[in-house]
């Protein structure tokens, strides 16, 4: 069996030492884990959960639980990326709108109900269609993909947090002892919008979780090798009568996630908004 203590050590050492080249057992990550490829075994493929495989192997070999845990990593890092992406449209855009009114919050506004109008997921297949042709979408395309959809709950959101922080009193003061709009947005009303935005932002990491999950089982995610968790599922849909926990336990972890991260972010609502507060 492969040694750990040689887990870090770069491709060339596989090639110094074959002995340690061969993976047989599929819980064992061979010299690409940082990429998530996992080792293949075929005689072990759709293994019954047991001791060595807690919750078994797919159907090629491949230990589920190491590719869940692998599969966790890429999920958020996409949703990471993509939330970050949509924060920073989003909350400038949203500024702008609230601040200035008139013509620029409804173009602005309009702009978003398009936006949410559009099939989102026939887009992406579309765009996913001309990377496939090549090997499958890159990590990037992927990212860029959920991000259009990442940006519109914090426009609206930051909007409405405006519109009422732009007529307090502070503010009023503040315009007219000369401050620019620049000073306007970011020292008095900005502030005022962050726990909304952090509150937005933690429900939303649980949205674009499902939203990865389900471009990987439409084959329009991340490509294979990598143990995305919409793709393992999908993986597993033809295997669902003899070996049912390649499909489940990848869904149930998508599910504890998402949970997870929702009663966090209603959590985190009712401590930052002091009306909920009051009413317990």
């Amino acid at each position: 069996e492969q040694s750990l203590g040689f887990r870090n050590f770069p491709p060339t050492w596989g090639k110094a030492m074959p002995e340690y080249n061969v993976v047989p057992n599929p819980a064992d990550y061979d010299l690409e884990t940082t990429k998530g490829k996992s080792a293949y075994n075929r005689a072990k493929k759709n293994s019954f959960p047991r001791s060595k495989y807690i919750l078994g192997a797919d159907n090629l070999g491949r230990d589920v639980l190491s590719r869940i845990v692998f599969g966790a990593r890429i999920s958020l890092q996409v949703a990471a990326w993509a939330l970050t992406s949509g924060l920073i449209v989003g909350v400038g855009l949203g500024l702008l709108a609230g601040y200035f009114g008139g013509w620029t919050d409804e173009v602005l506004m309009r702009i978003v109900d398009v936006w949410l109008a559009l099939p989102f997921i026939l887009i992406a297949l579309v765009i996913a269609q001309q990377f496939l042709h090549q090997g499958g979408a890159a990590l990037s395309v992927v990212i860029f993909m959920i991000a259009l959809t990442a940006w519109t709950p914090f426009v609206r959101q930051v909007r409405a947090d405006v519109l009422t922080i732009r007529g307090q009193e502070y503010v009023l003061a503040a315009r007219v002892a000369g401050a620019s709009h620049n000073r306007l947005l970011f020292n008095h009303i900005m502030p005022g919008t962050l726990s909304t935005i952090l509150v937005v932002a933690t429900l939303q990491v649980g949205g674009l979780i499902l939203t990865e999950s389900a471009l990987s089982f439409l084959g329009a995610g991340i490509p294979d090798p990598i143990p995305a968790w919409g793709k393992s599922v999908s993986d597993g849909r033809q295997f669902i009568e003899e070996a049912w926990w390649i499909s489940f336990w990848p869904g149930f972890a998508i599910f504890l996630v998402t949970m997870s991260l929702n009663f966090f972010g209603d959590w985190l609502r009712d401590r930052l908004d002091p009306k909920l507060r009051q009413l317990d």
